[in-house]
C-alpha cells in the first residue's frame, strides 16, 4: 500500500499532492529509508509498479530520486542534518520520537522516467556536509543564499573589474564623475555597486546584518575598519619628499636579502602616512572601536585586523627595520663557519674586532646569550639581546662608524618606537579582555622586520600559555617572499622556547608590483620568488609544515594551541589543506585551521567551506562611504589580474541565475 500511495503522488504534478507524501514520513517503514532534502523538479511519469521501482526500490533498500540512487540502511534511521533540514529521525527504540512537522519540510518531485533509465549510478544517501568532500563548483552552494539582486550586482561588479583600463584609471574617473555629476550622485552609484559588494556597511550597526548572514552560513568575520585619512594623499607626498633624506640616514635593509613585499591577490592594502603622533592616536581609537564591534557582533570567534603602519610613522618603521637587519648581519659576521650558531670563541673574536669595551662586557654578555653555558648562541637568543632599543648602548662602543652605527635609532626615535609599542599593547590588552583575536597584517618589506619584532613581542606576552588557552595575536606571513619558510621555522621555534601559542595567517602577498619596482630602482635583487609556481610551493609547504608541527609536538603545551589561517583565494591550496587535515586526522571544525577570503570574492570557496563545517572567515571591511571608496578602488587596482580573470566566479553566478530563471 505504501508503494501505491507514493506512486500516485510521484505521478501527479499537483503541489498539494506532492505535499501529501509528508504524511508518510511517520510510517515505520519509511523510517528505514532516508530521502534527500532537495530533489529535482517534477514531471509526469508512468504509475506502474515497474515505474515506481525506478524511484523507490524497497526490496533493495534504495531510494531513487532525481536520476540518482540513494542507498539506505535499517540500522541507522537518522537522515542528514543540514541548514535546510531541521529535524531528526531516530527510531523509537533509541528513545527519540519522529517529528511530522520537520518531515513535512521535505518534498518529493517525480523525475522523467526516460532520464532515470539513462542514469543508474548509485550514490550514498546524503550525509552531514562535514563528512563529504567539498564541491567548490556548485553554484547553489556558492550563491544559493543570495538574493537575485545581489547576484545581478555581483555579475555587474565582476564584469566591470574585467575592464582593465577602467580599473587602472578608477581614481581619475572618480574625480571626473565628482566634477560632472556631483559627489552625491557618484557616492550613491558606488555605494549601490562596489561598496555594497565589497563592504559590510558604514558603522558597527550597519554591519550586523552582513555578519549575521555570514554566520547563518557557518562563516565568521574578520572586521577591518577600512577608512583612510582625509589627507592621505597629502601625507603620502610629504613622506615621499622626505624619503631621500631618510634613505641617506639608513642603510638598505635588502643587503641581507631577507625581507620583501608585493601587490597581489588576497591581502588588503591601505596607505597610512602621518605628520604627527596625534594621527596615530586617532587610528588607535579606531582600532579599539573595531575590537569592540567584534565583541558586539561576533563575540565567540570574531577577529579584528590591524595594520602596524597605522600605529606609528612608516618612516620610523623603515628605520627600525634597517637596524634589525643590520643586527642580523652582525650575527652572520660573527658566525664564521656559517652553521647558524655562534660559539663563545666566535663571539669573543668578533666582539673584540668591532667594540673597544670587550674586557668589561664580554663576560656579562655571554652570560645573557648563553646562560646554560652550552657554547651555542643562536639567532633567537641574539635577537632578544639586540633589539632596536638596545642598539644605542651597544653601538656607542664601536671602534668606528659602520652600517650598524648608522642604522642605530636616535633617542627621539626610541621614544617614538616605545609610543608605537604602547599603542599595540593597548590594543592587545583590549582584545585579550574580550577573547577577541587580533590579526596583524603583513606590509611592505621595508617595514616588515620592525613589524615582525613587534608582533613576536606581543605574541610572547598575550599568547602565553600561562594566560590563555587560545592565541590572541596572529601574525601574517607572505609566501611570495624567498625567506618566508626560514622565518616561519625560526618563529615557531621561538614560540616553543618562550612557551606561547603560535598563530599565523598565510597569504601569498599584497605588494608585489611596488616591491619589484623599488628593488629595480634601488638596485638590489628582488626578494620575491621569480615564478608564481615558487610562490604556490612556498605557500603549500608552509601550511604542511605548520600542521605537521601541530601533530608532531602535540605533547608540547605551546604547540597544542598552534593555529593557522589559510587566507587565500587559491582553490588548489585549499584542497591541499583539506586533504592534509584528513591525513592528519584534524576535524573539519578544529580551531587549528581557519580559512579566509575577502568579502565579495571567492564565495564558492568560503560558503562551501562553511557548509561543510570548516572554520571559514570573510575579511569584512567597513567604514564611511566617502572614506572607504578610495580604499576599494586601490584594492581593485592591486588585484586587477585576479578580478580580471574571475571566469569561475562569473560562471557560478550565471549558473545560479540561470537555475532560478528556468525554475530549477
Amino acid at each position: 500500500m505504501l508503494r501505491r500511495e507514493i506512486t500516485s503522488i510521484l505521478t501527479t504534478r499537483s503541489t498539494m499532492n506532492l505535499k501529501r507524501i509528508s504524511c508518510l514520513f511517520d510510517s515505520p517503514l519509511f523510517c528505514q529509508y532516508q530521502l534527500l532534502r532537495r530533489l529535482a523538479s517534477s514531471s509526469t511519469s508512468s504509475s506502474s509498479d515497474s515505474s515506481f521501482s525506478r524511484y523507490i526500490n524497497l526490496e533493495s533498500k534504495n531510494v531513487v530520486v532525481s536520476n540518482r540512487t540513494y542507498e539506505t540502511s535499517t540500522k541507522d534511521c537518522s537522515p542528514c542534518f543540514s541548514p535546510r533540514f531541521n529535524g531528526s529521525y531516530k527510531s523509537p527504540e533509541n528513545g527519540y520520537s519522529t517529528s511530522k512537522k520537520r518531515a513535512a519540510s521535505t518534498l518529493i518531485h517525480s523525475t522523467d522516467s526516460s532520464t532515470a533509465h539513462k542514469n543508474d549510478a548509485a550514490i550514498h544517501v546524503e550525509q552531514h556536509p562535514s563528512k563529504l568532500k567539498p564541491n567548490f563548483n556548485d553554484p547553489k552552494s556558492a550563491h544559493g543564499t543570495k538574493s537575485t539582486k545581489e547576484i545581478l550586482r555581483a555579475i555587474l561588479v565582476f564584469q566591470l573589474c574585467r575592464i582593465k583600463p577602467l580599473v587602472s584609471n578608477a581614481e581619475s574617473l572618480l574625480c571626473w564623475s565628482n566634477r560632472i555629476v556631483g559627489k552625491t550622485f557618484t557616492d550613491f552609484l558606488l555605494k549601490q555597486t562596489f561598496f555594497s559588494h565589497f563592504c559590510a556597511g558604514e558603522n558597527a550597526n550597519d554591519i550586523r546584518a552582513v555578519v549575521q548572514s555570514l554566520r547563518s552560513n557557518g562563516i565568521e568575520n574578520i572586521l577591518d575598519y577600512a577608512a583612510e585619512s582625509e589627507h592621505a594623499e597629502e601625507e603620502k607626498e610629504h613622506d615621499e619628499d622626505n624619503w631621500m633624506t631618510m634613505k641617506q640616514r639608513s642603510m638598505s635593509i635588502h643587503e641581507s636579502d631577507t625581507y620583501s613585499s608585493s601587490k597581489g591577490n588576497n591581502q588588503p592594502a591601505r596607505i597610512y602616512d602621518y605628520q604627527s603622533e596625534a594621527k596615530c592616536d586617532e587610528h588607535l581609537a579606531v582600532f579599539l572601536s573595531c575590537i569592540r564591534a567584534v565583541r558586539d557582533v561576533s563575540p565567540d570567534r570574531g577577529v579584528a585586523a590591524v595594520k602596524v603602519t597605522a600605529l606609528g610613522n612608516p618612516l620610523l618603521l623603515e628605520r627600525m627595520s634597517t637596524a634589525i637587519c643590520e643586527a642580523r648581519n652582525l650575527f652572520q659576521r660573527f658566525d664564521t663557519d656559517n652553521d647558524g650558531i655562534v660559539s663563545r670563541d666566535e663571539f669573543e673574536v668578533g666582539y673584540r674586532s668591532i667594540f673597544y669595551d670587550a674586557d668589561k662586557k664580554i663576560t656579562s654578555l655571554l652570560k645573557r646569550l648563553d646562560p646554560q653555558n652550552t657554547n651555542k648562541i643562536d639567532y633567537i637568543s641574539w635577537s632578544k639581546l639586540l633589539s632596536p632599543k638596545d642598539l644605542p648602548r651597544l653601538t656607542s662602543k664601536c671602534r668606528k662608524i659602520g652600517p650598524l652605527s648608522i642604522a642605530t635609532p636616535s633617542d627621539e626615535e626610541i621614544l617614538l618606537l616605545e609610543a608605537l609599542h604602547n599603542r599595540a599593547h593597548i590594543l592587545c590588552a583590549e582584545a585579550a579582555k574580550y577573547q577577541t583575536r587580533l590579526l596583524f597584517d603583513a606590509e611592505q618589506s621595508y617595514y616588515q622586520p620592525a613589524i615582525d619584532n613587534l608582533v613576536l613581542e606581543l605574541m610572547e606576552t598575550y599568547n602565553s600559555v600561562t594566560k590563555t588557552s587560545i592565541p590572541i595575536v596572529f601574525h601574517t606571513y607572505q609566501c611570495y617572499l624567498r625567506d618566508t619558510h626560514k622565518r616561519l621555522r625560526l618563529d615557531v621555534e621561538r614560540s616553543y622556547r618562550f612557551n606561547y601559542h603560535f598563530a599565523a595567517k598565510l597569504v601569498r602577498g599584497a605588494y608585489m608590483v611596488g616591491e619589484r619596482e623599488r628593488a629595480m630602482t634601488m638596485g638590489y635583487d628582488s626578494p620575491i620568488h621569480d615564478s608564481i609556481q615558487e610562490t604556490h610551493d612556498c605557500y603549500n609547504d608552509a601550511m604542511d609544515y605548520l600542521l605537521r608541527q601541530k601533530q608532531n609536538r602535540e605533547h608540547n603545551i605551546s604547540s597544542s594551541g598552534l593555529q593557522v589561517m589559510c587566507a587565500t583565494h587559491n582553490q588548489e591550496s585549499i584542497e591541499k589543506t583539506i586533504n592534509l587535515m584528513k591525513d592528519l586526522n584534524i576535524p573539519n571544525n578544529s580551531s587549528t585551521v581557519h580559512f579566509a577570503q575577502l568579502l565579495g570574492m571567492s564565495d564558492h570557496l568560503t560558503f562551501t567551506l562553511g557548509k561543510h563545517g570548516y572554520l571559514a572567515y570573510k575579511y569584512v571591511p567597513y567604514g564611511e562611504v566617502n572614506e572607504v571608496i578610495p580604499y576599494l578602488l586601490r584594492r581593485a587596482q592591486e588585484n586587477s589580474d585576479m578580478l580580471g580573470n574571475a571566469n569561475n566566479e562569473l560562471e557560478l553566478l550565471y549558473g545560479e541565475l540561470k537555475g532560478r530563471l528556468i525554475g530549477f
